[in-house]
């Protein structure tokens, strides 16, 4: 992202019925986008195959 307008520090991921969600990730608005913006602290899905959510789950809680 130009600019390094994100902030991903009190960001966490979270699976809602079988997909990953970013959650409480800050992303700035884009500049030139106006009346389209969104907001920046909105969830946002994050594009992941069935078998990597799973990996995902399986891992949680290991340490790593």
């Amino acid at each position: 992202m130009p600019g390094g307008k994100a902030n991903l520090k009190d960001g966490y991921a979270r699976i809602k019925d079988g997909e990953l969600f970013l959650i409480n990730a800050h992303i700035s608005p884009y500049d030139y986008a106006h009346q389209f913006n969104h907001d920046p602290l909105r969830q946002r899905k994050l594009l992941l195959h069935k078998s990597e959510i799973k990996n995902f789950t399986e891992n949680k809680g290991k340490g790593g």
